[in-house]
């Protein structure tokens, strides 16, 4: 990484470039883990070295593994954390996909470059697993007072996500458009990047405070 290992990444608090790397490298090798051994409820992560130079090498071997993982194709059963997504390869690569799409955004913004443009299609299935998969697995929807109606529209992909949040109670997507209290709307690269909340250039108005259950984990 040309930032350096000890770089602050502006959009992960706390983290360094070599936190980042390490994260997605532990995080790529529980996947390998969990395929390779999909009968085992414990599987780990592996041990990711400390000093810089191994950590790369060591994190090119984990994608490399990973990559072999897919190619078992997207029926390969696996073990996944998530109770909302089918126990097979293909979960695990449209996961993976976006995890590393984002945190290559945060990459690239800790270098000064200019960040890479997603595909509508793709940067709207991350919208799409956000809002249908991973924001359910929050804990503690009790705590939560919202109270109203989110449209989420990514524009040049065609797509429109209308939620429904009320108080102690997870978001429920509704099939039909309503008038909402909040909106998030632009290209799908934009509101992307939005709902994941790295800088963006969607455009939102209303009532702002409604997002906060619907923040990525």
């Amino acid at each position: 990484m040309a930032a350096g290992p000890q770089a602050q990444v502006p959009t992960c608090p706390n983290w360094t470039v070599h936190k980042l790397v390490r994260h997605i490298a532990r995080v790529q090798s529980w996947v390998v883990a969990a395929t390779e051994h999909p009968e085992v409820s414990g599987v780990r992560a592996g041990e990711a070295p400390r000093e810089w130079e191994r950590l790369l090498d060591w994190w090119e071997q984990q994608r490399e593994a990973l990559r072999a993982v897919f190619d078992r194709g997207p029926g390969a059963p696996t073990r996944l954390p998530f109770s909302s997504y089918p126990p097979v390869v293909a979960s695990w690569a449209r996961r993976q996909a976006h995890e590393a799409a984002i945190h290559r955004v945060d990459a690239e913004l800790t270098l000064g470059a200019v960040t890479v443009t997603f595909d509508p299609e793709f940067a709207a299935d991350g919208i799409d697993e956000l809002l249908m998969l991973l924001v359910h697995r929050r804990t503690g929807w009790s705590e939560f007072t919202a109270d109203g109606t989110v449209l989420v529209h990514a524009e040049d992909a065609g797509r429109l996500w209308s939620v429904r949040l009320a108080p102690g109670s997870a978001p429920q997507l509704a099939e039909q458009p309503f008038e909402p209290d909040v909106t998030i709307e632009g290209s799908a690269d934009a509101v992307y990047r939005a709902v994941w909340r790295r800088p963006s250039e969607a455009k939102v108005t209303g009532d702002v405070a409604l997002l906060e259950p619907l923040a990525a984990p």
